[in-house]
């Protein structure tokens, strides 16, 4: 952690010395300590600190438009972070001109947004290990073996361009997932919070292994259609997967989102509302994005309408009126704009509620090694994993092998049976930057495609 004012005098040279007519400089620290488990045992400890400067520089050389260049540096000695300018400079020199390059982001008001922990940030080793000794002591006592990690993070991020900005943000998280295995089955868990304190280990734990000694010995099922309820692990998927297919203004100008041509149409249940927020204080805050422009919450789908997408600056330059809803992301920006911080709006069901009004389906714990088949539909392919189970007159018959699904998880979501009342908040990725709200959910449709061997 370098802390506001030293992250000040490490931007300030670069964009005094930068001969660019826009130049932006995006400061990234992290200091990253993970424990690792397997087999019941702690065999890895991770603690890696790193400081990124991304520089990146705008030419108007041309009526054609504008060439735009960015290099990265971990170096921050004075010699290297000059050196990256230059490079910068001299990779905006060999691009074609982009016609649709408009401006850096000037300065705006930025909220707060207090997502620093100081708990966190100094969670030690040590209570890293007795945290994972809770998990692998339920292990042992259920006769299963207990694997997975633990993270604890802090991380600052701070942008700053000639145009004025100056923003910077403090933040951390804790994580931990694990995986629980007999001889036949498994059984997940996992959980995000700012604070390492509010994370219920024993509990997670708990879940896990009772999740992994249910599914023990499970039965072959034939592929076909299901109703199914899906736990958070597995709707953190779906809407990862549509964010990815359709949230964004990339998505949509390049033809390939599922909103296009819809927005303002029904597209799901009415029941259905996923937006996007960087400000909520129950998610993972962040004021600003990567170009140092405040977020700004969109509504995605609501009550199953079509209502908007995010954007960046660029992408934003591209249609006329439109303005950066916040959500760029590092450049040189392959998937900007990208929605970092959804959520899915829960219902008033419970899990036991839904088992219970089920006649046959299946329970699927978590979704695994998903793929997209089409993107205009969100058809994915992708298997279940670490506990699913047959559901017969509202009780959970039996353990079943994984199946294999290929689906449209946009026609799922047209129908659905039931919302749960409790939202999980998941991380998304390993950088803390991407995480999900969600909760478990009922759909009287879902097509299996295919079994497995275990």
């Amino acid at each position: 952690m370098l802390g506001q004012e030293r992250i000040h005098q490490i931007s300030q040279p670069i964009l005094a010395r930068s001969t660019a007519d826009q130049t932006e400089v995006v400061i990234r620290t992290f200091d990253r300590h993970l424990t690792r488990f397997a087999n019941s045992s702690i065999h890895q400890n991770v603690a890696e600190s790193d400081t990124e400067v991304r520089i990146r520089v705008v030419l108007f050389e041309t009526a054609a438009g504008a060439r735009v260049g960015t290099a990265t540096t971990n170096d921050l000695s004075e010699e290297a972070l000059f050196r990256t300018l230059e490079n910068a400079l001299t990779l905006a020199r060999l691009q074609p001109p982009n016609p649709d390059f408009k401006s850096l982001p000037g300065p705006q008001p930025i909220p707060e947004a207090n997502a620093f922990r100081s708990t966190t940030a100094g969670c030690t080793p040590e209570r890293r290990a007795r945290e994972v000794g809770i998990v692998c002591r339920l292990a042992g006592e259920a006769g299963v073996i207990a694997s997975g990690a633990f993270t604890t993070a802090a991380s600052e991020l701070a942008v700053a361009n000639s145009l004025g900005i100056f923003a910077y943000h403090p933040s951390t998280f804790a994580e931990i997932n694990t995986v629980v295995m007999s001889d036949t089955s498994a059984g997940y868990a996992s959980a995000l919070a700012l604070d390492v304190n509010d994370l219920d280990v024993e509990s997670l734990g708990r879940e896990a292994v009772e999740k992994c000694r249910r599914s023990q010995n499970p039965r072959s099922l034939d592929p076909g259609e299901y109703c199914v309820i899906l736990e958070p692990y597995a709707v953190e998927d779906v809407v990862q997967m549509m964010a990815y297919t359709g949230f964004s203004a990339l998505t949509v100008q390049e033809g390939r989102s599922f909103m296009v041509g819809r927005l303002g149409q029904q597209i799901v249940d009415p029941r259905v509302s996923i937006w996007d927020d960087g400000l909520d204080p129950t998610g993972l805050p962040t004021p600003f994005d990567f170009e140092g422009v405040p977020k700004q919450r969109v509504d995605l789908i609501e009550k199953g309408v079509a209502r908007g997408v995010v954007y960046d600056s660029y992408r934003a330059g591209r249609e006329e009126g439109k303005r950066s809803t916040g959500h760029a992301i590092s450049a040189p920006f392959i998937f900007s704009p990208f929605p970092q911080n959804t959520f899915f709006a829960p219902g008033d069901a419970t899990l036991e509620e839904m088992i219970q009004s089920t006649t046959r389906g299946l329970y699927v714990t978590r979704f695994h090694y998903t793929r997209v088949v089409e993107p205009r539909q969100v058809v994915i392919t992708g298997m279940t994993r670490d506990g699913t189970f047959l559901i017969e007159n509202g009780e959970i018959a039996y353990p079943v092998k994984n199946l294999r699904f290929t689906q449209s998880y946009l026609e799922a979501l047209n129908h659905v049976a039931a919302i749960g009342r409790q939202p999980r908040l998941l991380l998304s990725d390993s950088d803390g930057l991407l995480s999900c709200s969600v909760p478990a959910l009922k759909l009287e449709q879902f097509t299996f495609t295919g079994v497995t061997e275990f």
